[in-house]
């Protein structure tokens, strides 16, 4: 990606299903942020284990390797460093970054370090220097928190048609995202930015609870990240539209495992899913988690209530066939489901990719038509999705799925082509 390039011909915001042609992605390298995470931090930075670096390293190199062979790819650090260049931005988002972390008296120290050095403070921290930093920051190692969950572009952002929702994160350490990526869109790519929390301050969103389905619907997960409000904003948004349809799913707060939709439902094509059975059949943890229709004409909504989410998708004229997450044995699609084994990203209709250490669910989706390819072939060039009609591509993952998100969770999608 160039950061040089004209303005004019800077990737447009275009996002108008899960499963169109993939023309453009943001993502983040996970960086040095998530070395700065320890037992007794883990909790309070989302995760439930701490991480080794070098083999996220290894393990995320085949996974962007994939997207740099199949589309335009815009990495977080450079595009932020980018921005750092004006200096008004730079003091704007330097400040803003401070005040929200209660550290006001740093912003003149950071104003006269080099863009490269602050984009660096931004992302992996800044740390507490024992006396010259306020008494409050004593039980803390970094003054600046660092962004352990950055390298999950999904979360605090999401492209929604031609704008992108700023999410509005339920946890204090990741709300800094927040502002990383509203300079990013409102200034780089100049595009139109919403944001539920600016309506309410109760509203809460995140992206891995927002699908695109169609140009005139949305499927939506309420449940730990994702609340009530936030859902109502995005209906008050698309509320004077001649025809939109919105289906909420509700998801259960416990385990760790269920904090998105896309961790029990991604769109794999145009008539396929991949879903973890158990929400489908309301068994186990989603026995009495409702799933409503929200019709709305030109101002006037309707709420339905139906049996499931491939119910609901079919009164919006969506017949789906589900893959089942784990295969056909409830105890695979529990362990599976665990490690983000539903959690699929398309790069184009019918060709996805997730982690290869699902073996049930790859296999489910070998009997469905999917043709399994090895990032690593698809990355040295001697493999090409191209050549597929339906595929998946798999990526050895240990580390990256502790942390508690998939291939959609790490992606957040810039530019699609139409269905």
């Amino acid at each position: 990606m160039l950061l040089s390039e004209n303005n004019n011909k800077r990737t447009s915001i275009s996002v108008s299903s899960e499963i169109g042609k993939l023309n453009a992605v943001l993502l983040h390298k996970p960086g040095v942020e998530i070395e700065r995470m320890t037992p007794s931090n883990a909790a309070e930075a989302l995760y439930s284990d701490i991480l080794n670096k070098n083999i996220v390293d290894e393990e995320y190199r085949n996974f962007c390797g994939v997207f740099e062979k199949c589309c335009q790819v815009y990495y977080v650090g450079d595009l932020i460093q980018s921005l750092l260049e004006d200096d008004d931005l730079c003091k704007s988002l330097v400040t803003q970054s401070c005040f929200a972390e209660g550290a006001e008296y740093l912003v003149d120290e950071l104003m006269t370090l080099d863009t490269k050095t602050i984009a660096t403070a931004l992302i992996e921290g800044f740390p507490y220097r024992k006396g010259k930093d306020p008494v409050r920051f004593e039980s803390r190692r970094y003054v600046l928190r660092p962004l352990y969950n950055l390298f999950f572009t999904r979360d605090a952002s999401s492209s929604v048609f031609d704008r992108v929702l700023i999410n509005s994160m339920s946890f204090d350490v990741r709300k800094r995202e927040n502002l990383i990526y509203k300079a990013i869109f409102k200034y780089y790519f100049k595009c139109g930015v919403i944001n539920a929390q600016e309506w309410n301050q109760a509203a809460r969103t995140e992206g891995g609870d927002v699908q695109i389905g169609r140009s005139d619907l949305l499927c939506i997960g309420e449940g730990i990240r994702t609340n009530a409000k936030g859902i109502q904003f995005l209906a008050e948004e698309f509320k004077n539209r001649p025809k939109f349809n919105i289906i909420v799913q509700q998801l259960p707060h416990t385990p760790e495992s269920f904090i998105h939709l896309d961790m029990v439902y991604t769109f794999l094509e145009r008539d396929r899913c991949m879903m973890y059975e158990p929400m489908l059949r309301k068994s186990n943890e989603f026995a009495g988690k409702a799933t409503t229709w929200i019709e709305i004409d030109n101002g006037k909504i309707k709420c339905h209530d139906c049996k499931d989410m491939l119910v609901a998708l079919k009164h919006v004229g969506i017949d789906m066939e589900p893959v089942f997450c784990g295969g056909d044995d409830l105890w695979m699609q529990q362990r599976e489901q665990w490690h983000s084994g539903a959690n699929f990203f398309a790069l184009a209709p019918g060709k996805v990719i997730g982690y290869r250490r699902n073996s049930h669910t790859i296999d489910a989706l070998d009997k469905a038509g999917f043709s399994v390819l090895r990032a690593e072939d698809v990355v040295s060039g001697s493999v090409s999705i191209d050549d597929y009609n339906r595929c998946v591509v798999t990526f050895a993952a240990s580390e990256l799925p502790r942390a508690g998100g998939g291939a959609r969770c790490m992606t957040m999608p810039i530019n699609r082509c139409e269905l």
